[in-house]
């Protein structure tokens, strides 16, 4: 829902005057909480009024005022505009300490310079009020401030209101801590309680009718958590968006297509804003969709919605929250990221709904070569770093639905489990004795290849290989290790192990180790035996026989190698690589 709220008013009381006595001064006729919202209106009245311009006001409002002008002059504005009803008659007095940023016209700065003279205009072009008092004739006596509403005025006022700005009214409401029934737009006995309360809780009478000065009031205190981020309306015509962006916290820093990268300028900690564009269809979208996922900036843990037109993805760790959103529209796939920390879960909201409602696409998109002179990684993406897992081993399949035995020191302390990257997995068995880990993907596979298990004691000094992937995923299929079976224990005399004569790395641990039939005569153990690390060209196998034991005891009957005779090193490595995966723990 696009959020258009009631115009915000500040009063100025006549004690303010002496102090901005040498200021200039400015008529604000109006304010809106939003930059798309107020620069509209700033077009709109720049058609019919001169001198118009638009300021930042913090807390998330903008002003748009007439101006600059001497003191006196403004008054005369104020009364003559407002008497002819170019104005709303809630217009008042501002002075330039009031505004921060000027946004409108675009690269002006007119807080510092001298005041204008007024040029004043009318429907009927009456000349009479272009001009200004005779220096010898006394000025007029201004006319006093209008007072706030009455109640009679209040509820004309509210009446006035549309049903969105109502429900935004009690958003507001909730917001403070008084409103806890449902955002439907009507004013029944618990809003007006809950009006009644922050009216009284803020010095006001308790009537249970807003005035318009007190509804500003409490948006006011509703968008004072953005004071501060400087959220201002930034074109980014390179990527073709505009978008309300964060400017005390982020600043642009570079393109790589697709993206335009604003990172934080450390006023918020961690924060960061990345724009998407480029050109494209559906499979440009559902890649994007795919890949982002892959990147440290958008962790495991958060909801994700996919249609044929747009995504989007949240993501959140103990760290940050992701939230990325991307759309099709005419052959751009365009849209943003928000990285912002944790635990400001207010203001982070808050100020996605402001990129979200001032999000607008323009021509254009992103130059697909944007950022090709940087340097470029095989685990970044458009300088984004690719997730990667915390430590990959080896394992096999031992049963059609995709089940797989590996290294119980692969899975230990994981908040995720993967087989082959792609199918997340549980431990569904382990045995600490052993150092066997039995996993079951979430969903049912079918491999094309399962573990035959070698029955009775293997011969020594026969040639064995380990299936694995010795660079924990570098290499995207698995490789051969070639060795010897030395001898049918360990080193210590362990009839739970047999020991090898081979040169494996850590990545292979999990493997299957195979005869030159192909029949699986164990699993590659860890090198690290009770703290000591063992020499080159030393490892070890738990043998089939543990390993049955722990498949039957979870209701797997193993399958038993029958192939007796020596197959070729080719057909060899096509079985191994058929029943041999990948497994990641992820942090």
């Amino acid at each position: 829902m696009k959020r258009i709220f009631l115009t915000f008013i500040m009063l100025l009381f006549a004690a303010m005057r002496p102090a901005y006595a040498q200021d200039a001064a400015w008529v604000q006729i109006e304010a809106q909480p939003s930059l798309n919202a107020a620069e509209t209106r700033a077009r709109v009245y720049a058609g019919t009024l001169p001198d118009v311009n638009g300021f930042s006001l913090g807390g998330g409002w903008y002003a748009i005022a007439l101006g600059p002008y001497s003191a006196d002059d403004a008054e005369t504005v104020l009364r003559e505009y407002r008497r002819a009803g170019r104005i709303p008659r809630d217009s008042f007095i501002a002075f330039s300490a009031s505004f921060r940023q000027q946004f409108w016209p675009v690269g002006a700065n007119l807080l510092n310079v001298t005041p204008l003279a007024p040029a004043l205009t009318s429907e009927q072009e009456d000349t009479t009020v272009a001009q200004a008092p005779a220096a010898s004739a006394p000025a007029p006596e201004p006319e006093p401030l209008e007072a706030d509403e009455t109640l009679r005025e209040a509820r004309a006022s509210e009446n006035a209101l549309s049903r969105d700005e109502k429900k935004n009214l009690q958003i507001a409401l909730q917001w403070a801590g008084f409103y806890n029934a449902a955002i439907d737009g009507s004013f029944g006995r618990g809003t007006r309680g809950s009006m009644s309360a922050w009216q009284d809780a803020n010095g006001f009478e308790a009537t249970g009718i807003l005035t318009t000065l007190q509804r500003a009031e409490l948006f006011k205190q509703y968008n004072a958590v953005l004071d501060g981020l400087d959220l201002r309306l930034v074109e980014d015509r390179s990527a073709g968006i505009e978008i309300a962006l964060p400017v005390g916290a982020v600043g642009f820093d570079r393109y790589e297509s697709p993206f335009s990268h604003y990172e934080g300028t450390g006023f918020v900690p961690g924060a960061k804003v990345i724009l998407i564009s480029q050109a494209g269809d559906e499979n440009t979208l559902f890649g994007l969709y795919d890949i982002l996922q892959t990147l440290e900036i958008v962790p495991l843990d958060g909801p994700r919605e996919r249609s044929k037109r747009s995504f989007t993805l949240v993501g959140e760790n103990e760290t940050f929250v992701s939230h990325t959103e991307a759309s099709l529209k005419d052959g751009h796939v365009k849209g943003f990221m928000l990285i912002w920390p944790t635990k400001d879960e207010e203001r982070r909201t808050r100020l996605l709904a402001e990129m979200q409602v001032n999000f607008n696409r323009l021509d254009g998109v992103l130059d697909p070569t944007a950022g090709m002179d940087e340097l470029q990684a095989i685990d970044l993406v458009s300088g984004l770093k690719i997730r990667t897992p915390k430590l990959s081993r080896s394992g096999f399949y031992v049963a059609s639905n995709g089940s797989a035995m590996t290294s119980l020191d692969a899975v230990q302390s994981c908040s995720r489990i993967t087989i082959d990257g792609d199918y997340d997995a549980k431990v569904i068995a382990t045995d600490e004795a052993s150092g066997l880990a039995l996993l079951r993907p979430d969903e049912a596979l079918a491999p094309q290849g399962v573990a035959a298990l070698r029955s009775g004691a293997p011969r020594l000094k026969t040639d064995v290989a380990v299936a694995g992937y010795p660079f924990e995923g570098a290499l995207n299929a698995p490789t051969l290790t070639y060795g010897t079976l030395a001898d049918l224990k360990g080193l210590s005399g362990e009839t739970t192990l047999n020991r090898l004569e081979m040169d494996a790395m850590s990545g292979d641990v999990g493997g299957p180790v195979l005869d030159s039939a192909g029949g699986i005569i164990g699993m590659l153990a860890p090198k690290e035996m009770k703290g000591r690390t063992l020499p080159a060209g030393v490892g070890f196998s738990i043998p089939t026989e543990v390993i049955a034991e722990m498949l039957s005891g979870a209701g797997i009957t193993a399958n038993t190698a029958t192939q007796n005779a020596a197959l070729d090193n080719e057909d060899l490595a096509k079985l191994a690589a058929d029943m041999t995966v990948l497994v990641s723990c992820w942090e």
